[in-house]
């Protein structure tokens, strides 16, 4: 039975090692790939008789593909064993110091763990003669030509202290970042192309382009990270290591930490997931390495992975289920979002039963049908999604879905405007719809009432008590009191919220009242501009669109709006309820910002990067997510990364964090 199960699990981990490393199309995720990774390993651990030659745990990964010259790395490039949870990677620290006889904390370097493609860079004499991908360790494949076309690769070595040195063999990691990943697969979908799955996916399939200037034409970037052979250089550190990399002009993670114990491996484990949805690319987890080289030596490697170094793992963003059911959900616009429930699974520590599917022609490009088993994702507050589907696994059981023609909800017809994507319910009574627009109305970044949660909302529509936002005003505590699971004190402070959020400031209230496109940087851009809500209710297009950042759909859209009898009707009766909308505050602050275009980058100690993007509106000033010739400063914060590289190259004047609060008057 042991014999039987272990043939079974090397037939599976090579297939699925052949559709990863050498197709780039995965059908199951990484964290499922690595519960049987770690089965096989269990069993063969045990049942040691019965290992096969052709077993992944053999080898270190995915075979070369035939289409690149081979390329054989000096010093094998070995993956690193996984530490899934706490305890494992406390049993690694306590297992090194154990082989070193050492009672003392270890110094290690811990690192973002890039989910990209590995490649070897090798110069000679400062020139890069060579590059390669990891392939199975031993041998990869020749991919110099498109490595040149990364422009963060130097083609030559900067001369460090000491010169450069004879040989150096750096190891690195080719990613794509978010951005350029959307951008990618948007302009495949325009073209009619297949998209990529993954940023990962996305960096591997341009590497690994017979035509070069294809990957020219994708923005991949590199971080490097380690080193293979190397002669005419002192190094005794990993410290060491990223140091003189840096030094010669390589990009190495400016994330990268010296630490000393298993506790700070595990404080700096913990920042790393924290920030991890703040970062411009993807990580899976962190590396964690001994530092001391001679300690490395001495501890030495296992067949495919060295025992000085451990890949320290997040909760899996990614797995694999099964549709149950596809089911349309009307919000507060009318649009009807399908959305799949499944099989529940745990992705990032959530359990998740649902994931949006867009619209109709998400549906259809990714061929997603009731039954199919299907890559499930989640990242941050995003709400999780499909990723695509596992083909090989359907039975023919599997039925299509279409959204419906009448609303799930009301019943009313839906329709579907030309050049649009949204399917729409154009019933403005539509229960659903009036939950949504109470919901988002109350919303903490809109009139901010706190305790008007969504079962509170459901009831107060549910029970005809609520049929617009103006009847919240309304409501009297007697009326709050008797719904379900509501004790008087509760109604007390929700009906206290309410009073309070009667004075919220004009750009809150016009985010508040959901017309479409305008978010809450357009609110304010819009209350800027015309001051006060009777000049934008009159306002025409063009009026609006003479407004910088204002363009043709959003002006379309206010004027839509304020067209509309019934919505003219609830703005009276807000006012008559005493909601007074205050202008934006100023603070007394002058336009020492006017016209300009500021850009922040890295960790703020003082403010957060909304708060400070705020201040800079209000100071006149437009705060841009990237760099640009445009730009007049960079605010640059603790770790900031290729935005300020970017601004010393486009010569842009940059700010420290204290330079920036003195300017705009904070101190």
């Amino acid at each position: 039975m042991s014999q039987q199960r272990i043939k079974e699990l090397v037939d599976e981990l090579n297939y699925h090692n052949h559709r990863y490393y050498v197709l780039d199309d995965p059908e199951i995720s990484d964290a499922e790939y690595d519960r049987r990774m770690r089965e096989l390993v269990a069993l063969e651990n045990t049942y040691p008789e019965f290992i096969l030659p052709e077993s992944p745990t053999q080898r270190v990964g995915g075979r070369r593909s035939d289409v690149f010259e081979p390329v054989t790395h000096a010093l094998h490039m070995l993956s690193l064993d996984n530490a899934l949870n706490e305890d494992e990677i406390v049993e690694f620290d306590a297992r090194t110091r154990r082989t070193l006889g050492n009672s003392k904390p270890l110094e290690y370097v811990c690192e973002p763990k890039l989910d990209g493609l590995a490649v070897e860079l090798v110069y000679a004499n400062g020139f890069l003669t060579v590059a390669s991908t990891r392939g199975d360790g031993i041998t990869g494949e020749n991919v110099t030509q498109n490595i040149r076309t990364i422009k963060s690769v130097p083609i030559k070595l900067l001369s460090a202290k000491g010169g450069v040195p004879e040989r150096l063999d750096v190891r690195g990691e080719v990613i794509l970042g978010y951005k350029e990943f959307a951008k990618l697969n948007q302009e495949r979908e325009e073209n009619g192309e297949p998209t990529f799955a993954n940023p990962r996916n996305a960096a591997a399939g341009s590497l690994r382009q017979l035509d070069s200037a294809i990957t020219a034409s994708r923005p991949l970037d590199i971080y490097c990270y380690g080193i293979g052979q190397f002669s005419g250089i002192n190094l005794t550190s990993q410290w060491d290591v990223l140091q003189s990399l840096r030094a010669f002009g390589l990009k190495t993670n400016p994330l990268a930490d010296k630490v000393v114990g298993i506790e700070q491996v595990k404080t700096y484990h913990q920042e790393m997931l924290e920030r991890r949805e703040t970062l411009s690319y993807d990580i899976d987890g962190i590396v964690v390495k001994v530092n001391s080289l001679s300690l490395q030596q001495q501890l030495g490697s296992k067949t495919k992975s060295p025992r000085w170094a451990i890949a320290y793992k997040f909760p899996a963003r990614q797995e694999t289920t099964q549709v149950l059911d596809i089911i349309a959900q009307v919000g507060r616009t009318g649009t009807l979002t399908p959305v799949a429930r499944m099989r529940s699974v745990n992705v990032s520590g959530v359990d998740v039963s649902r994931a949006t599917l867009h619209n109709q022609d998400e549906i259809d490009r990714k061929d997603v049908r009731i039954g199919d088993w299907v890559v499930v994702q989640r990242a941050g507050d995003v709400i999780p999604e499909i990723v695509k589907v596992i083909f090989s696994k359907r039975t023919g059981r599997e039925k299509k879905y279409t959204l419906p023609a009448t609303c799930p909800v009301c019943g009313s017809e839906t329709i579907r405007l030309a050049g649009e994507a949204a399917q729409r319910c154009i019933n403005l009574a539509c229960p659903a719809q009036v939950k949504e627009r109470i919901y988002h109305f109350a919303s903490k970044g809109a009139m901010d009432i706190d305790g008007l949660g969504t079962r509170l909302v459901d009831q107060l529509v549910e029970t005809g008590l609520v049929k617009d936002v103006a009847d919240i005003y309304d409501l009297t505590l007697e009326q709050l009191a008797g719904l379900d699971r509501m004790a008087h004190k509760s109604a007390e402070n929700v009906l206290n919220a309410i009073n309070k959020s009667k004075k919220q400031t004009l750009d809150r209230f016009l985010f508040a009242l959901g017309i479409r496109f305008v978010g809450e940087h357009v609110a304010r851009v819009l209350i800027r501009a015309f001051k006060n809500l009777d000049r934008l209710a009159s306002a025409s297009k063009e009026d609006l669109m003479a407004v910088h950042e204002i363009g043709p759909q959003v002006a379309e859209s206010v004027v839509d709006f304020f067209a509309s009898d019934e919505n003219r009707h609830v703005l009276q009766r807000l006012k008559q309820r005493g909601v007074e909308m205050k202008p934006i505050e100023e603070k007394g602050t002058s336009k020492i910002l006017e016209n300009k275009t500021l850009v922040f980058t890295g960790t703020l100690q003082t403010l957060s990067r909304k708060e400070a993007q705020t201040i800079t509106e209000e100071r006149g000033g437009h705060a841009a997510s990237s760099v640009s010739k445009n730009t007049d400063y960079i605010v640059v914060g603790e770790n900031a990364g290729s935005k300020a590289t970017k601004a010393t190259e486009l010569g842009i004047t940059k700010l420290t964090e204290t330079e920036f609060r003195k300017m705009i008057g904070l101190d």
